[in-house]
């Protein structure tokens, strides 16, 4: 009788032991969560509104910004900032008056006194062409996140556009909270974090500009996660202009838990980019994102005029 041989299965295939750095950039399926548990998606009535992304970014047509709005027209807006986080507006053209008149419609305007103003205390002119200060906007930030109560959110109009390039580009910080891990959430939820102007203007000015400065904006603490005061949706609050360090931890710690949660700024599935045109107008809740001016135009000139909402303070 021949006996039986079995052919052993082939060994499973190894891989060599290699460690992934923590850059904060997770595989897989995004979660594009735009609005929060509970909010059923309506219809805009007033005007046309066109997403430009999944879930931030949407561009709004029949609308004159130069008119005052009707509180029907600024509560369907509101609607809308709040849903998509950043609403466009083509071919405004507003004046610098017509530009402030329609920020006051969300509250008091504040001013900035690091920054270079227009006509008027509360409009910040951005004016950059070959041999200006180095661009303040070309970074993941948060406007003001220094300040006790930072901005609500901002009106920003293209005055000059550059041939090509000098687009903008904002990221959804409730969409880069909801694909955090679950142990980073859970680590986060209750911290807060130290924020300072510094980090943001000493490579601009020197100490005997910033040097005043530090007694008029002290650091201040917010949570790393806030809550939308409007809509309850929980928010990454951290940017790498202004947040310093994680309280309660180690510099080290700090520094490597920061590092992580600035990157959910860079993911390309958590932003919209936006192409200007001369008189465009683009409104941002200022609480629920980040943004980044891109400064790839060289010696063009690019000119923007900006007015800021005053806002609430996080929690």
């Amino acid at each position: 009788m021949t006996p039986t041989t079995t052919t052993p299965a082939p060994a499973a295939p190894t891989l060599r032991t290699a460690q992934i750095p923590p850059n904060g950039l997770y595989e897989g399926r995004r979660v594009l969560r735009r609005l929060p548990d509970g909010v059923a998606e309506r219809p805009y009535e007033l005007f046309a509104l066109a997403p430009q992304s999944a879930t931030i970014g949407a561009e709004i047509s029949g609308v004159d910004l130069s008119r005052p709005l009707t509180p029907e027209l600024r509560d369907e807006l509101n609607r809308a900032l709040l849903e998509w986080k950043v609403l466009f507006f083509r071919q405004q053209h507003l004046t610098s008056q017509h530009q402030r008149q329609f920020a006051r419609s969300w509250g008091e305007l504040e001013t900035n006194p690091l920054l270079e103003s227009g006509d008027s205390d509360d409009v910040v002119r951005f004016d950059k062409s070959a041999g200006t200060t180095p661009s303040f906007e070309n970074v993941w930030h948060t406007d003001v996140t220094f300040r006790p109560r930072p901005a609500m959110g901002a009106v920003l109009q293209l005055r000059e556009v550059p041939p090509r390039g000098g687009d903008t580009m904002w990221a959804d910080m409730a969409a880069a909270y909801d694909n955090l891990p679950e142990d980073v959430r859970a680590r986060i939820d209750r911290a807060t974090a130290e924020h300072d102007f510094l980090p943001g203007f000493r490579r601009f000015y020197g100490p005997e500009r910033l040097a005043p400065m530090q007694d008029v904006f002290p650091p201040v603490t917010h949570p790393v996660v806030r809550t939308h005061p409007a809509n309850g949706r929980r928010m990454l609050f951290v940017n790498t202009s202004f947040t310093t360090r994680v309280h309660g931890l180690e510099r080290a710690e700090s520094d490597e838990l920061l590092r992580l949660l600035f990157q959910q700024a860079h993911v390309p599935e958590f932003q919209v980019r936006f192409r200007w045109q001369a008189g465009d107008i683009a409104f941002w809740d200022n609480r629920a994102t980040q943004h980044y001016a891109v400064n790839d135009y060289g010696d063009a000139r690019r000119v923007a005029e900006r007015v800021a909402i005053a806002g609430d303070r996080p929690y």
